[in-house]
């Protein structure tokens, strides 16, 4: 190859890199509007859940078979902050594996897509201390 002909390809070879970087620009970038890149739209909610009917079909997602929960209430269902599921806060008069009364305990429960996925016994700063509950 000649001297000439190397000259012309690294003169396009430059030319295709800074036409390269003409794609969209970021969100925040200081350039017109109809340039910018969209945001990503946020995953749509799902629809609340029926929590009293979802817990009432499945207290053993929520509590162990041994603790014979008694007087089941829950709370109203919150959107889940770290995503498009659901929170609510479930509570019952429970017994531990001996027979012995354990009284009231209140459970934090993760509702995703209309299935019970995780629930995590409250700690003291916990919303669920001060929520409305209603018997299942």
């Amino acid at each position: 190859m000649g001297q000439g002909r190397v000259c012309v390809v690294a003169l396009l070879l430059s030319g295709a890199g800074v036409l390269g970087g003409c794609g969209l620009a970021d969100v925040r970038a200081p350039v017109p509007e109809f340039m910018r890149a969209k945001a990503s739209e946020p995953p749509p909610l799902e629809t609340p859940p029926d929590v009293k009917q979802l817990v009432g079909a499945k207290l053993d997602s929520v509590f162990t078979s041994g603790s014979q929960p008694t007087h089941v209430q829950v709370s109203t269902p919150l959107h889940d902050p770290r995503g498009p599921g659901w929170t609510a806060c479930v509570r019952a008069e429970l017994t531990s594996v001996i027979g012995k009364p354990l009284g009231t305990q209140t459970y934090r429960i993760f509702i995703t897509e209309g299935v019970i996925s995780d629930r995590r016994h409250i700690e003291t700063d916990d919303n669920c201390l001060t929520e409305n509950y209603e018997p299942i």
